[in-house]
């Protein structure tokens, strides 16, 4: 568990698997996950159990707790690790929208660079984000991920085209 002010982060449980269907189902999420049908709950607990192994699978799912009540949040991503090349990539959801805007993203990205950079160590972490998701770019932004280029008309979302926007953050020595 990574334990920070105001959230811990811990691995995901079967014990999750009703409120993480919740979630992925929620047609709101599916633009940032690439989603595009619904998990049955069998589903999702083949998906908790195949990753439950990171090295192997590449993908590690952390809870985002809130420390006094112990609630589940949101959730925060590694994906596509590679460990020879010592890079993965982040992604980041508080599904509780009265729990958005309130500090917990920020704190559980920087709970999690420590873990990449120090304990995994990892060389560089990345994150693709929409041009019209301002608040994941400020995070992203405010986090010190920098801006390393743009995929253009990347992703098409309802009769129109948007970028997407690489950011990166390299291991400072």
């Amino acid at each position: 568990m990574l334990k920070g002010a105001t959230i811990f982060l811990r691995a995901i449980e079967p014990k999750d698997a009703t409120k993480l269907m919740i979630w992925e189902n929620n047609p709101e999420n599916w633009r940032v996950s690439g989603t595009e049908a619904p998990f049955s709950m069998h589903g999702i607990l083949e998906y908790i159990n195949s990753i439950q192994n990171f090295r192997q699978s590449g993908e590690l799912r952390l809870m985002i707790c809130k420390n006094d009540s112990k609630e589940a949040i949101g959730t925060l991503d590694l994906f596509e690790a590679n460990f020879k090349h010592g890079r993965a990539g982040v992604g980041i959801l508080i599904a509780e929208k009265s729990e958005r805007n309130k500090g917990f993203a920020k704190e559980s990205l920087d709970l999690l660079k420590e873990y990449a950079f120090v304990f995994l160590a990892l060389h560089s972490l990345y994150a693709n984000v929409l041009e019209d998701n301002s608040e994941s770019i400020k995070l992203f932004e405010s986090a010190g991920f920098d801006l390393i280029g743009v995929r253009k008309d990347w992703f098409f979302d309802q009769k129109m085209w948007l970028n997407e926007n690489m950011y990166q953050l390299i291991v400072k020595k």
